[in-house]
């Protein structure tokens, strides 16, 4: 039998990127410099060149500089290391504090991937209560209530609590130091998931007060994927990073290396703009433009849900002014304007709602969407 190849082989990106609106997209859009070491880079184990046996204790290119010293400080935790995504940076997490069978409590806007991982490592899930449309906040005071409701059905206490900061359905930034203290009042442990707030915004764990952090850098570390981070605090250090008793050099949740490639090389990069893209003046200026294209779209008879004034570049609007269109033609009409303008970021036959990001478009392409969004509308509507 002969394998017909023409299919593959080098294929291009056919979706407008020239203005991006994805929020799984416009925090990872590689730098320049990036884009360089991805060529240099990208032959399969090209760091492993280097390696003596542990991915983190390269050298030379500087990952072991970049992971004991610059990450922890970046995180604001205790210990650091690069995982495959931060789904596995949890797994890891749930996988060596848990035992199966216990019980983890987590916020109602959890990612699928939390739940997913914690199915992994046979632990039965908890789901704070979020208040009801349209803001869908998670409140400390459920946090509580998950607690309690588990002690009292099943006579334990959780042996983990995650916070899903912000979350990513609606961008909401939950009051996370005021769910540390009532986690840790109950002698939990706490877990923050930042995949979208780790290189997009001012983040530090120790200030959260949470134990563990996971993070994206495909999605908001502007680095090609899959990969992500993890933190951890030196009380839970020896348990989450412990090592093999057969291979001493590797550490058992993380399966001895990771990101062996293009992926660490891309974040290395790329670090430089991510640490300054975070610090607070430059995230106020990203709030700014979301609080804007949020009114802008509003003024238009859209509908943004979650937290009022937001305070992320993530946001879920309602938008039937374009549902009732697509009732008249078909589910696909605004994917379609939307291409020919080079806007990209909405999924394909969605009108009634749809999630955006303006991270880093920055003011005058976000006044292109929304004049792009008015000009759709009256065409139309007449």
């Amino acid at each position: 039998m002969t394998i017909n190849t023409a299919k593959f082989g080098f294929i291009k990106r056919d979706t407008p990127r020239e203005i991006n609106l994805d929020p799984l997209q416009t925090g990872g859009i590689l730098t320049p410099e990036a884009r360089q070491a991805l060529q240099e880079w990208g032959d399969g184990y090209s760091v492993c060149d280097y390696c003596g046996g542990s991915l983190d204790q390269i050298k030379t290119p500087p990952i072991f500089d970049f992971v004991y010293k610059a990450l922890p400080e970046f995180l604001g935790c205790d210990q650091a290391r690069i995982t495959n995504g931060a789904r596995e940076a949890k797994f890891a997490i749930m996988h060596s504090i848990c035992k199966e069978g216990d019980w983890i409590v987590m916020d109602g806007n959890a990612h699928y991937s939390s739940l997913v991982a914690a199915q992994r490592a046979r632990l039965n899930i908890r789901l704070v209560e979020k208040t009801p449309n349209p803001e869908y906040k998670i409140l400390p005071e459920k946090y509580a209530e998950a607690i309690d409701a588990v002690k009292r059905e099943s006579g334990k206490t959780p042996a983990l609590a995650l916070l899903t900061y912000p979350d990513g359905n609606y961008g909401n930034i939950a009051d996370a130091r005021a769910i540390s203290k009532v986690v840790h009042d109950s002698g939990i442990p706490f877990l923050v998931n930042g995949a979208y707030a780790i290189g997009r915004m001012p983040f530090n764990a120790k200030d959260l007060g949470a134990d563990f952090v996971s993070g994206s850098g495909h999605k908001s570390m502007a680095a090609s994927g899959p990969i992500g981070v993890l933190g951890v605090s030196k009380e839970y250090a020896p348990k989450v990073l412990a090592k093999s008793p057969t291979h001493k050099a590797k550490e058992i949740e993380l399966l001895g290396c990771t990101a062996r490639g293009a992926t660490i090389m891309t974040m290395l990069a790329s670090f430089p703009t991510v640490y300054e893209r975070t610090k607070p003046a430059r995230w106020q200026k990203e709030v700014e433009d979301a609080r804007w294209f949020s009114s802008q779209f509003e003024s238009i008879g859209l509908k943004q849900l979650g937290d009022k004034p937001h305070s992320h570049d993530l946001m879920f609007f309602e938008a039937m002014p374009f549902f009732d269109i697509s009732q008249k033609l078909d589910r696909y009409f605004l994917y379609r304007e939307l291409k020919e303008r080079s806007i990209h970021g909405i999924k394909p036959g969605l009108t009634k709602n749809f999630k955006i990001s303006t991270f880093g478009v920055g003011r005058e392409k976000l006044s292109i969407v929304v004049d792009a969004f008015k000009e759709i509308l009256q065409k139309y509507s007449q």
